[in-house]
Parts: structure tokens; C-alpha cells; sequence
């Protein structure tokens, strides 16, 4: 279970974790990459039972498993903070990484489904979920056919997941819609230093080791 890029510590004691969340095609991938290229930030690769598309790497951008080897880690109990299952494919979050990472004070990001946001609000309060939300599902059907990665079937089980997902947007602490790249990645960017500038997320002993050094 790896992690990949900054190895960057906040002024705090315990990092922030940050969730991205959107439906399949709306450019949620590319939205990360953009972000980690800007802000020092450690990226926690999921787990995943499908199949790689072309230009994707194992441990880069997914760690692609066996199903078997899923259900194995999921019997483990402590394997995993998230786990859901999406158009006939398993998704993980590796628990171990995630929770070292923000002990050290880094600022954690994951890019997930939204069933397992969910989750991860469930089993930490203070994640900051974000929702990638896409100009219109017309767009996003476009998107998905010009992707010429899955069947006529399947795109159109993730155009009805993304109906529902796009309902669940209340629970989220934003949304950014991208309907420009650019644009949207700023917005994401913003989203990312307005909370670690928070004064909610300082601790009452973390302010007093700053005092202390005076």
C-alpha cells in the first residue's frame, strides 16, 4: 500500500484529509493531477478490482488486484478506511497509509466514489469533502462516449449512478463544477488553502507550542 508524492508537514500536529468525489468522466483525475503539481499534498492510491485503462500504471494511479485479493483485505477488518463496490468493480482506501500520513502532519488527499465519502466522513468528522460536479449530464455522457473505454450499458449505469451521486451533493462541504478546466482546477487549488488557513482546524495544545517559542 503506497503513496506517492510530497512529503510536506503542516504547521499542524495532525494533516487535513481532503475527498474528491464525482461522477466517472467528469474529469476528477485530471483535476487531482493538477492540484498535486501545485499544492505539497500526499495522494493515497485506492485499491481497485477493474481493469486498467490505456495509459494507466498499477501503484501510479490504481493498485489493480483480484477480487480475491480484495475480499481478502476487506475479511482482514482493518484493511481499509472505504470500500464500495461500482458498476460490478471493488474500490479501496488503504487504512495504514492514510492514517500515518496525517499523524506526521501531511495533508492527505483521496479520489473516491461517493458512497465511500460517505464513509470516510463517517470515520473521520474532519475530512473535507469535495464534489466535482459536471456542467450537465449531456456533457458528461459526451464525455464518457468520447472516452471509448466502456459498452453502451455501462455508460449508461454511470449516467444513472451520476444522478444519484449528483443528489448527494448536500452532504458535501463543496462543489466545483468543471466546466472549464482551468477554472476548475483554481477553484479546487483555493479550496485547499482556504482550509488549511482555518483557525477551526488549529487545537488548543498546538497554539500553545506556538506561544511557547516566544
Amino acid at each position: 500500500m503506497t503513496m506517492t508524492t510530497s512529503t510536506h508537514v503542516t504547521h499542524r500536529q495532525r494533516g487535513l484529509l481532503f475527498v474528491i468525489t464525482g461522477a466517472s468522466g467528469v474529469g476528477k483525475g485530471t483535476l487531482r493531477t493538477r492540484l498535486l503539481e501545485s499544492i505539497s499534498m500526499v495522494y493515497s492510491i485506492s485499491w481497485t478490482t477493474r481493469e486498467a485503462r490505456v495509459g494507466e500504471y498499477d501503484g501510479l494511479d490504481y493498485h489493480f488486484r483480484t477480487r480475491e485479493a480484495f475480499l481478502h483485505e476487506i475479511e482482514e477488518g482493518a484493511g481499509f478506511l472505504e470500500y464500495a463496490e461500482f458498476v460490478g468493480n471493488l474500490y479501496g482506501t488503504p487504512r495504514g497509509p492514510v492514517e500515518q500520513a496525517l499523524k506526521r502532519g501531511q495533508n492527505v488527499l483521496l479520489e473516491i466514489e461517493a458512497q465511500g465519502a460517505m464513509q470516510i466522513k463517517e470515520a473521520i468528522p474532519s475530512a473535507i469533502l469535495i464534489f466535482i460536479m459536471p456542467p450537465s449530464l449531456k456533457e458528461l455522457h459526451s464525455r464518457l462516449t468520447g472516452r471509448a473505454t466502456e459498452t453502451p450499458d455501462k455508460i449508461a449505469k454511470r449516467l444513472e449512478r451520476a444522478k444519484d451521486e449528483i443528489r448527494m451533493t448536500h452532504s458535501f462541504d463543496y462543489v466545483v463544477v468543471n466546466d472549464d478546466i482551468e477554472r476548475a482546477a483554481n477553484d479546487l487549488k483555493s479550496i485547499v488553502v482556504a482550509e488549511n488557513l482555518r483557525s477551526g482546524h488549529w487545537k488548543s495544545e498546538e497554539l500553545e507550542a506556538v506561544l511557547a517559542v516566544c
